[in-house]
């Protein structure tokens, strides 16, 4: 059996002992990993991430009194909740309640109204780890919730709908990219996506590289993070410029305003200039399998990251400077996702795969968390699973 066929095994029997019933169809929506453009979702500007091979697949069926009813198999024995979509949604006790319930309630305020339904809810991208596990699963259920209801929503649609539930239910400021990667990915491909106007391009991945994610193990909460606090601080600095978003800055632009801004505000701002003028070359390095380029540029991201942009810590600048070493120009690693712990990614030759073994070893060997690392294909986005 698969990975996908065991997911599929146990959303359908966690299924079954909730509800005493078959369900009556299944969709799943991908995690992703962000290969550049960190921090810059928010500021309208351009990001490269690729769906992975690792999902969230909701099982849907009938509901029973009006009620949409639903399981969350993966956070614990009880995770149960249960409310009246045609009625105001208030919000629930938890993250994962009010994600549901701010796609159903925002489902119907983009005049898409949901049906009473049963849901079990599974997943196995890990969850806090950077890889978007939160966004795959509010793609995964407005997929499913607006499919069953009778809804053909076209891939921003949904990624609009999850991403409104993540910042109004959830209270976690996030941008577009993470939905729009789950929602709109193209399998073997990379997704460049302009988070102004949701314009997408597919960005092969040559044939010769391998995308491996390194999970340091160390965990944060994204709405109890800095997270939120960092795109304030870009909002003020874009204040400070007079443009709607940093995206509209370019470096001469930055120089030439910078009088008067907090050295914080200027940091913030400068990484997010720099990090949007890496997006397209990544995306070339990345078709054309310039592991050079790649090593070059991830290199000067995860710098800022961890200068400009202050995600980093001292474990996950220890372990991206552990791996870099023996790759050279073989490949490159810098922290993906928020920050604050998760993952690195490394773009490389598909062949240095033992020199990124040697060198998480060699950084276990004096952690206090050990590490973890898997080689991801990059996948495609939501999609409903014939049965």
């Amino acid at each position: 059996m698969n990975r996908r066929d065991a997911l599929i095994a146990r959303v359908t029997q966690g299924y079954r002992e909730a509800f005493g019933a078959e369900p009556e169809a299944l969709f799943a929506a991908p995690g992703r990993v962000n290969l550049i453009g960190e921090h810059v979702d928010y500021n309208d500007g351009l990001v490269l991430p690729c769906a992975i091979d690792r999902e969230t697949i909701v099982a849907i069926g009938a509901g029973g009194g009006g009620l949409i009813e639903a399981v969350a198999l993966d956070m614990g024995a009880g995770a149960r909740d249960a409310f009246d979509p045609a009625a105001p949604i208030a919000r629930g006790p938890d993250d994962w309640h009010n994600n549901l319930r701010g796609v159903a309630h925002f489902l119907g305020e983009y005049g898409h109204p949901v049906c009473p339904a049963r849901i079990a809810v599974a997943g196995d991208v890990p969850i806090g780890a950077g890889l978007s596990s939160s966004a795959s699963f509010g793609v995964a259920l407005a997929l499913a919730l607006s499919e069953y209801s009778g809804h053909a929503l076209a891939p921003d649609r949904l990624a609009l709908i999850a991403q409104a539930a993540e910042n109004d239910f959830v209270g976690c400021a996030c941008g577009i990219m993470d939905q729009m990667a789950s929602a709109a990915s193209t399998a073997g491909a990379a997704l460049l996506l302009d988070c102004r106007t949701l314009a997408t391009r597919s960005v092969p991945v040559h044939p010769g590289l391998a995308i491996t994610v390194i999970d340091s193990g160390i965990r944060r909460q994204l709405t109890e993070s800095a997270f939120n606090e960092r795109r304030d601080e870009c909002e003020a600095a874009a204040r400070h410029f007079g443009v709607a978003a940093l995206r509209d800055l370019d470096p001469a632009m930055l120089e030439a305003g910078r009088g008067g801004l907090d050295s914080v505000l200027y940091a913030r701002a400068r990484h997010v200039v720099s990090e949007i003028a890496r997006v397209e070359p990544v995306a070339a390095a990345l078709a054309s399998g310039d592991s050079a380029a790649l090593a070059r540029l991830l290199a000067q991201g995860h710098r800022s990251l961890a200068q400009d942009f202050a995600v980093s810590l001292p474990a996950l600048d220890r372990l991206a400077e552990l791996v870099q070493a023996p790759l050279g120009d073989a490949g490159g690693v810098r922290l993906t996702g928020a920050g604050f712990g998760g993952c690195l990614v490394t773009v490389s030759d598909a062949a240095a795969g033992e020199a990124i073994a040697g060198a998480v070893s060699c950084y276990n060997r004096e952690a206090a968390i050990p590490a973890r690392f898997e080689v991801f294909k990059p996948g495609a986005g939501a999609v409903r699973i014939p049965l």
